[in-house]
């Protein structure tokens, strides 16, 4: 499934940074730092720099870049070289202003290694950006934000 959806994005010109993943270690408790490339539409997403924390390499980024694929409604995180190694978040327009974020899929090989964290961030910090209401049908996601109460992400939350 992740080649056949990888093989359409290709089709369509995405762009891809040139540059390989790189695996970035960063604590449990530590953050991501996303930022939003409009002109692009592309996510950035790198941990906080902790200034005075120690890291501890529990958790290990995969994926440098979350893209936001406006034509196919998805996010896209490439976690390696290799054409099939993709992680995706799902979603689609229910109304003006109105998202429901359908559900991600990680190759089982990138699980339980914060790529679908990095993936919830990034769509929650578009619907920030774009000021976005969500319906939230994905199990992940949800846990997502209800382990980030800091992020006020629930307020973004149609229920």
């Amino acid at each position: 499934m992740a080649f056949k959806l990888f093989s359409r994005l290709s089709a369509l010109n995405l762009r891809v940074n040139s540059h390989r993943p790189a695996v970035c270690p960063f604590s449990s408790g530590g953050s991501l730092t996303v930022k939003h490339d409009r002109q692009n539409l592309r996510f950035t997403v790198s941990p906080d720099s902790g200034a005075g924390k120690q890291r501890e390499p529990s958790l290990t980024l995969c994926c440098r870049a979350v893209i936001l694929n406006l034509v196919l409604r998805l996010f896209l995180c490439p976690l390696s070289t290799g054409a099939q190694d993709c992680a995706v978040l799902y979603y689609r327009f229910t109304g003006e202003k109105e998202v429901d974020l359908m559900s991600t899929f990680v190759p089982e090989t990138f699980r339980g290694q914060g790529v679908a964290a990095q993936l919830s961030q990034a769509a929650m910090d578009y619907l920030v950006e774009e000021n976005l209401k969500a319906h939230i049908s994905c199990w992940y996601i949800k846990k997502y934000i209800e382990e980030h109460p800091e992020r006020h992400y629930k307020e973004l939350v149609i229920t």
